[in-house]
């Protein structure tokens, strides 16, 4: 193989993976830890999201079912990092909240949160039927 023909090899192999690392990236998706909520809010570590919307935080149990939105706060497409929610309601250690992807369609008003539980404005964002969400339990 010549000089040339190496390089070119090389070059579509970091192409390729370079595509293939920054599209795994921009996997939609919620990642957050257990953490002390005293403080009246709920931080999620990284959500990226394939446009504007929100982290919705819902209470849940065992079932690990979205229950009630007892916070929520705005995201912008892409990746973002240290996103904030202030809890709406007291949440005592122990218990579960999920930290869920939600989109801003569907509603009156683009930048205002509409959300009710079970409604479709401002609804949960689904990958292959599936919530995008993390679930943590208050320390």
């Amino acid at each position: 193989m010549n000089k040339q023909m190496l390089n070119s090899a090389v070059l579509a192999t970091t192409l390729i993976a370079g595509s293939a690392f920054a599209h795994d990236h921009m996997k939609l998706g919620v990642w957050a830890e257990d953490q002390d909520l005293s403080g009246g809010t709920v931080t999620a570590e990284k959500l990226v999201a394939e446009s504007n919307g929100w982290l919705v935080v819902h209470r849940t149990d065992d079932s690990n079912k979205p229950g009630p939105v007892v916070g929520h706060a705005p995201l912008k497409k892409g990746e973002n990092e240290q996103v904030a929610a202030i809890l709406t309601e007291e949440v005592q250690p122990g218990e579960k909240l999920m930290l869920m992807l939600h989109g801003e369609a569907g509603g009156m008003k683009t930048g205002i949160f509409e959300y009710t539980l079970g409604a479709k404005e401002d609804g949960p964002v689904k990958v292959d039927g599936k919530l995008v969400m993390d679930i943590i339990t208050a320390q």
